[in-house]
């Protein structure tokens, strides 16, 4: 009487094992990446609520030189931007600028990062990411900026 083994051989199970981790190897930073574009979309949003009011400041008053964040209103801080600040404010000109918490869970890529957009013209355009004239300190690197600001 014959007996049939059932199961896997050894080498079945080795050749398994080396393609999840090579799909692992390219899984993970791909997802890292990911995470960290999510991340800067809140840098984003927080920066764009300030267009308006800017623009509606700058029509009612002539002027930038005296506009600060709390005349604005709106939110300063989010999950993982720690502030937001106003820089290189002037007549025409003013930036807003994103800084992103350096703790968990922000993205260690981005931690202690700024993003920023500027207008030139009082508030009737604006530029970001890398496309400001006067870069932030600590610019976010531009792989995690989406393509409509670089």
């Amino acid at each position: 009487m014959k007996y049939k083994q059932y199961g896997f051989t050894l080498i079945e199970l080795m050749i398994v094992v080396a393609i999840i981790g090579i799909l692992a190897a390219i899984a993970i930073p791909s997802y890292q990446d990911y995470t960290a574009r999510a991340q800067v979309s809140e840098m984003i949003q927080l920066t764009g609520q300030y267009k308006t009011p800017i623009a509606e400041y700058y029509s009612a008053k002539g002027d930038l030189t005296t506009v600060n964040i709390a005349l604005l209103g709106g939110t300063t801080a989010g999950k993982y931007v720690e502030t937001i600040s106003l820089a290189n404010v002037a007549t025409l000109t003013v930036s807003v600028i994103a800084t992103m918490r350096n703790v968990a869970p922000v993205a260690a890529p981005l931690r202690a990062k700024d993003f920023s957009i500027e207008t030139l013209d009082g508030g009737a355009t604006w530029d970001c990411g890398t496309l400001v004239n006067d870069a932030p300190p600590n610019p976010v690197d531009p792989k995690y900026i989406p393509g409509t600001c670089k």
